[in-house]
């Protein structure tokens, strides 16, 4: 039979492993992250957004380099950061997403309902999302000042806040359930506090990005869907109202966070 002093040494001597063990997890996903980023697969979707841009296409045989992302028509760089806005043309507050839906229809001929129908990763959707990659590449390292000038887009804001914080479904989940409290976490996963600015290339500045657990890349559109799954919500129209309001709400509270979009997450 050991003795007690014998225990007592051998539950100090694990101690200090046990804490280099949960210091090298989360120092092991950094460094895997890390060495990722060197050949981000959303590099590929980036090309691909870009030739699209560029490329006439739909029954209008016409390119989107007249497209306006809200900078004016053809302007890409810095575009990324200060959307969702509102757009007079539409008279709609509108993210990156539901902005080419609009500008394909208009200078290309597509079928807007169609586009919203189509599934991720499917079609025209791949498409969008390849074109939303390229849109945030080019103002990568920029920082986010999303507009709040306009009545609506201060009223999208509020509308994001209240959707942010509403509990329901039979989990009785809301999206600040997980991202409403500092120093929280989900199995190895940091969950940042995205009421307020959570930091450079955190939460709304790090998406699009590419999913190594899935191998997709997922727009910000794609990633709230995916919330609204996991509170056991339906699924929301592509472009609907409430998930532009959320992306309003997390991108003027990341105001002056850099974008690191299209980033890589696991």
């Amino acid at each position: 039979m050991h003795s007690p002093r014998w225990a007592a040494l051998a539950l100090a001597c694990m101690l200090p492993l046990a804490g280099q063990a949960q210091k090298s997890t989360t120092d092991g996903i950094a460094e895997y992250r890390k060495m990722l980023e060197d050949g981000n697969p959303a590099d590929l979707f980036e090309m691909k957004g870009e030739e699209l841009w560029k490329q006439a296409r739909g029954p209008k045989k016409a390119s989107l380099e007249q497209c306006d992302l809200g900078l004016g028509p053809g302007v890409v760089k810095g575009a990324w950061v200060r959307l969702p806005r509102f757009f007079a043309d539409t008279g709609r507050v509108q993210d990156v997403e539901s902005r080419l839906v609009t500008c394909m229809a208009t200078l290309q001929g597509f079928d807007a309902a169609e586009l919203v129908k189509t599934p991720f990763g499917r079609g025209e959707k791949a498409n969008i999302t390849a074109l939303a990659t390229w849109v945030s590449a080019q103002s990568r390292g920029q920082r986010f000042d999303l507009p709040q000038s306009h009545p609506e887009e201060r009223r999208i804001y509020e509308l994001g806040k209240r959707a942010f914080f509403f509990r329901g479904g039979p989990m009785d989940f809301s999206c600040a359930s997980c991202h409403g409290e500092d120093d929280k976490r989900i199995r190895l996963q940091d969950l940042p506090n995205l009421t307020r600015n959570p930091g450079d290339g955190i939460g709304f500045a790090a998406w699009p990005a590419y999913r190594v657990s899935n191998g997709q890349m997922w727009t910000m559109q794609h990633r709230l869907n995916d919330c609204f799954r996991q509170q056991r919500f339906p699924f929301p129209e592509y472009g609907a109202e409430v998930t532009i309001a959320l992306g309003v709400y997390m991108g003027v509270n990341a105001k002056g966070a850099e974008s690191i979009a299209p980033a890589i997450k696991r």
